[in-house]
């Protein structure tokens, strides 16, 4: 299951353009915007989401769980309402939050230009940037990325990392004089954690959430190096018309980071506690 969501959300990033498409004109159900008066009248948030991506979103027995409904859960009760997760198909998500079938997205989206041209977005909630999974053993000589300088890396197929590569390897050769001895490209992250356990490769390339749920199944066989690139985060997105929705939204989320509850839940759920921007990143 992970491995089907992890190879659509590569090609989603892979191919942003195909997909713009059908998200440009969607089907604005709400031109006069929907109010908390109105979520409280209905007695319940609905939220959108592709239920096959734990940590965040995924089914334990027949039932959405993760990160993403228990932190939901927290932040409905300010309201008085219960969240109801939807299951959607990730490629047209966005068209469905427009057409109605649900109220917020949230299933670790990740900010991008494109995105925000389209929706309204909260303060990020999750990270969203790359990070290096390692041997644990490693974890005192591999301290950053240039830490593979003359090591070999691992990435996926069309992953973010196989794109990373060419401009980490030329960082690396620029700061320390060697970059990467070899880089090993495999058709999806389980292999490519195989090999690295297996001593093929040094080092292989996902996002920090993702490998914080490779370290939790696997205890004291890896460690994470993160930041890897440019930061990035995931935040909850609205219809550009429910303003008050989105102000509510970074209401709470500020309230559970100084309350500590949302820190909490990532140790529970990635097994490490997050750097939260208190500003969505722009894009030029």
């Amino acid at each position: 299951m992970t491995k089907l969501k992890t190879t659509r959300r590569s090609v989603l990033i892979g191919a942003a353009a195909g997909l713009a498409a059908p998200m440009l004109a969607p089907t604005r159900a709400f031109a006069a915007g929907k109010t908390l008066a109105d979520v409280q009248a209905a007695g319940v948030l609905k939220i959108g989401c592709e239920a096959t991506y734990p940590p965040f979103t995924f089914r334990d027995k027949g039932e959405i769980v993760g990160y993403d409904v228990d932190l939901a859960a927290l932040m409905c009760a300010s309201l008085g309402v219960e969240p109801e997760f939807i299951d959607t198909q990730w490629s047209g998500v966005i068209p469905a939050l427009y057409a109605g079938r649900f109220d917020v997205i949230m299933s670790s989206m990740s900010y991008r230009k494109e995105r925000l041209e389209k929706v309204a977005f909260s303060i990020p909630y999750a990270e969203a940037a790359q990070a290096l999974l390692i041997r644990a053993e490693d974890a005192d000589t591999i301290t950053s990325i240039g830490g593979l300088s003359g090591k070999v890396l691992g990435v996926k197929l069309g992953s973010p990392g196989e794109m990373m590569k060419p401009g980490l390897d030329e960082e690396i050769a620029a700061a320390v004089g060697e970059g990467f001895s070899d880089v090993k490209i495999y058709d999806d992250h389980p292999s490519a954690y195989l090999a690295l356990s297996q001593g093929s490769v040094d080092g292989v390339l996902n996002t920090s959430s993702t490998l914080g749920q490779v370290m939790k199944d696997r205890p004291g066989a890896y460690a994470i190096v993160r930041p890897v690139g440019k930061l990035n985060w995931a935040g909850i997105a609205a219809r550009k018309e429910d303003p008050e929705i989105v102000a509510w939204m970074d209401e709470e989320l500020t309230r559970l980071k100084d309350s500590g509850e949302i820190y909490a839940l990532q140790e529970k759920w990635f097994g490490f506690e997050m750097e939260l921007s208190d500003t969505i990143p722009t894009f030029s």
